[in-house]
């Protein structure tokens, strides 16, 4: 891609309403732009990384066994009420009218709409276990929302759903699942923990999240110092201050707590038989008998990933990107594209970086180059090659690694055998 076609509103300004730095980041940069309170337009920038978190989960969903579909945002009340959601979920839950005068609801999770299509069809317990997932726009009416995407109204979010004949077998596709997500983080590239969680408005008896580890997270999270050990506060059964747990025995009895902050990305959830015994669906056994599903739900909040991943990964000059969601992985800065042998060998550079199976995007505009690299930096584009007048002939290029700001004169070899390494 050359920057001189690409779509790229950068600012020098903060908005006004930007409280978190992925917030002003992600509008200074073009990543986003707000149409409404808690709706974003996303711009090419801002989606390149969207469909890369998107493309890492849906790889590893796959890779595990679950099958992806796609529901609808718009859900009959009926079915909300029939799993008594549709009073008890609360104001979040958007309801309206079509011209018929039938309730329609804009799904902020989709239980019930999963439960009417798995009970539609005669599915026998050996046909499990069946997990089946989707990529799909939510919509929760959220009283306050704030921080950019990080709490909006509509999101991207992938969410799960698996059907079991009995508890054991609920429980082993948990456990499948969750192997699933933690290839999903540790491919995306973020430093993450597993915590117990309450289940909340979604139910069931067991839950665990997944906590991008960031300074500006809502979430304490209590972690051991000497073990695997990690949980939300709120499920911790201590009468003090969660801030005055920095030292308590671990509850696992290994080592001692340390505090924490996180943001939820993925949460988990056990759900047994709550929605299948409301909703009647029903799994014949062995016998022909009909049995209620043992139900797991799983999400991952998929734009929610890329604000985070900002909050955890930025400097005073702008955003870092992992590697793996990075818009682009390199950024040829070629410093004077009038003058015709430097853009060529910017563009030859450029083609040799592209054909190894790279992002590269190739910064041909006509600006200066002060102008060139503030946008670079900004971008959080994780490498950038420089070519100028003073080295376009030469074996050697200026090899810039934007996470700690090291300048390496490389070859090209050299350059694709450095980024070999970051595939």
């Amino acid at each position: 891609m050359y920057f001189s076609k690409l779509f790229v509103p950068t600012t020098r300004q903060d908005p006004s309403d930007a409280e978190l730095i992925s917030h002003k980041l992600m509008i200074r940069s073009g990543m986003i732009k707000k149409t409404a309170a808690g709706i974003y337009n996303w711009l090419p920038i801002g989606y390149r990384v969207l469909k890369k978190v998107e493309n890492i989960v849906r790889k590893n969903l796959d890779n595990f066994g679950a099958q992806e579909i796609l529901m609808p945002m718009v859900q009959p009340a009926e079915l909300w009420k029939e799993s008594l959601r549709f009073d008890q979920y609360g104001k979040e839950l958007l309801k309206f009218k079509d011209r018929s005068e039938r309730d329609f609801v804009l799904g902020p999770t989709h239980e019930e709409i999963i439960c009417e299509i798995f009970r539609s069809y005669p599915i026998s317990y050996k046909e499990l276990p069946i997990n089946l997932y989707q990529i799909q726009t939510k919509f929760r009416d959220e009283i306050r929302p704030r921080f950019g995407v990080m709490r909006c109204r509509e999101f991207l979010m992938k969410d799960a759903y698996s059907f079991d004949i009995d508890e054991k077998g609920m429980e082993k596709s948990y456990e499948n699942m969750k192997e699933a997500y933690i290839s999903t983080f540790d491919d995306i590239g973020l430093d993450y923990r597993i915590v117990k969680a309450d289940a909340g408005n979604i139910g069931g008896d067991v839950s665990e999240e997944f906590h991008i580890i960031a300074d500006s997270g809502e979430d304490l999270l209590a972690i051991s110092d000497a073990s695997d050990f990690a949980a939300n506060v709120e499920v911790l059964e201590y009468e003090k201050d969660p801030s005055e747990l920095d030292g308590q025995p671990s509850p696992d009895g290994k080592g001692k707590l340390i505090i924490k902050r996180g943001i939820e990305v993925g949460h988990i959830f056990q759900l047994g038989q709550k929605y299948s015994e409301k909703m009647s669906v029903s799994i014949k056994d062995s016998s022909g008998k009909g049995i209620d599903s043992f139900m797991g739900c799983y999400g991952i909040g998929v734009s929610r990933i890329v604000a985070a991943a900002i909050e955890q990964n930025h400097d005073d000059k702008g955003i870092i990107w992992p590697y793996a969601i990075a818009p682009f992985h390199v950024n040829v800065i070629c410093l004077d594209p009038k003058k015709e042998e430097v853009l060529k060998e910017c563009e030859s550079v450029y083609q040799i970086i592209k054909d190894a199976g790279h992002d590269v995007l190739l910064d041909d505009r006509d600006i200066r180059a002060g102008q060139k690299f503030t946008d670079n930096e900004i971008l959080g584009v994780p490498f950038s090659i420089v070519i100028g007048p003073k080295n376009f002939s030469n074996n050697s290029f200026e090899f810039v690694i934007r996470k700690t700001n090291e300048k390496l004169d490389l070859n090209i070899d050299e350059i694709k055998q450095r980024l070999e390494e970051e595939k």
